[in-house]
């Protein structure tokens, strides 16, 4: 007497829900833009570090050489080590001759300045990468996990799809100019956010503007850190093929923004671009909390259960980008396919809560039980059953 139920897809615009977004932001205009940014870059994004959201695009897919970029990749492979403790800060690697080259005068690159046949630990090292761009620390640390350089490029191309770079490739850990060696905006900001978010205990690096090895100091070449209030990371760049690159990143008032720009023609071009792009961000765009943890969503209906609906609600915060002004234009909509059947656990994933701001993807976020139902008697069953096929409701 089960058979009677006809499972339908439920979709329902949350009006209340949409309209609460709007508690104490204003009479804003309901067709609000962000005003239109103009940027030297060639290459750019800006992301949304909570969210996801993508703030701006300019060739941000554009595959480009991205010079010492690279080396956050690197970083990241080093950083997954030590997590899993396979290795230790105190570790001490040696400086092949090769490497003592790759950061000698002749190479043009940059430098740690590391003694041929010296060892070097782990912790400088990452300091030399992170702080002083080391090529030469770069190829220490390759050869000291992988043997070779070039095995540890075939590292991180495997590591990297891991992770969601899909448009990237790698010949070094250091980012020498190499017509096969190329990353794209949006994944150099993938990076950046793995980067932060796996790796909170290692974070501190980026933020050190400066570090001296071997009696010769040298600083950060982050621009973001010396002027922008909020800024403790990533990474700078540059070849003559892709220009002057960035990879930076601000907090403020627990908001975090993420930007990466390509293609500037000198250091002052690339310290004034990625601060403009940083602060059009946070100035044009704001994080809006659409429902907190816990919060009951919608009441779905239940088939053959000792009660007649279930609650749904959310176990993570929801939380949006959007333009400033611009939250009249959020939809949020419950989707589940009912009536559900008994039993129902509580936690057991219903359906999701969708939510659609104009240019951006949807974010879809599940919809949970909010506490158990039981599945009725056989009586009860037939009841229902019947009651069904009489007036077509659920019980």
């Amino acid at each position: 007497m089960t058979t009677f139920r006809s499972s339908q897809p439920k979709s329902r615009l949350l009006c209340g829900l949409a309209a609460a977004l709007l508690v104490g932001l204003g009479a804003a205009a309901a067709e609000a833009a962000p005003s239109t940014l103009e940027t030297a870059a060639k290459e750019a994004i800006i992301v949304d570090y909570k969210t996801g959201a993508i703030l701006y695009d300019k060739n941000a897919e554009q595959p480009v050489p991205p010079a010492s970029l690279t080396k956050l990749m690197t970083v990241y492979i080093v950083f997954e080590r030590l997590k899993a403790g396979q290795l230790k800060l105190t570790d001490e690697f040696p400086v092949s001759v090769a490497a003592w080259k790759r950061g000698g005068a002749a190479s043009g690159g940059s430098t740690m300045f590391l003694k041929v046949n010296s060892m070097v630990s782990l912790d400088d090292l990452l300091k030399g990468i992170i702080i002083q761009s080391g090529n030469d620390a770069c190829q220490v640390v390759a050869e000291g996990i992988s043997g070779s350089e070039t095995a540890f490029a075939d590292l991180m191309n495997e590591e990297a799809k891991k992770i969601g770079l899909n448009n990237s490739h790698f010949m070094d850990a250091s980012g020498l100019p190499d017509p096969n060696h190329w990353m794209t905006m949006h994944d150099i900001a993938t990076l950046s956010a793995h980067i932060i978010r796996d790796f909170p205990e290692y974070w501190h690096y980026f933020a050190d503007k400066q570090f001296t090895y071997n009696g010769i100091k040298q600083g950060n070449r982050n621009p973001l850190l010396y002027d922008t209030p909020g800024a403790d990371g990533l990474k700078t760049g540059h070849v003559e093929a892709s220009g002057y690159s960035v990879a930076g990143t601000v907090l403020r008032g627990g908001r975090r923004l993420i930007v990466v720009a390509s293609g500037m023609k000198s250091m002052r071009e690339r310290g004034a671009e990625v601060k403009k792009l940083v602060e059009w961000g946070f100035r044009e765009y704001e994080d809006v909390s659409v429902l907190a943890p816990g919060a009951e969503v919608e009441k779905a209906e239940v088939w053959l259960g000792d009660k007649p609906t279930v609650p749904l609600i959310l176990d993570q915060d929801v939380t949006i980008t959007v333009p400033r002004g611009a939250t009249r234009q959020a939809k949020v909509v419950a989707r589940y396919t009912g009536p559900v059947p008994a039993p129902i656990t509580k936690g057991q994933e219903i359906g999701s809560l969708v939510v659609t701001v104009p240019g951006q993807d949807p974010i879809e976020v599940p919809l949970k039980a909010g506490e158990s139902v039981d599945r009725l008697g056989f009586g009860g069953r037939i009841s229902a059953a019947a009651h069904h096929l009489l007036f077509g409701s659920a019980q």
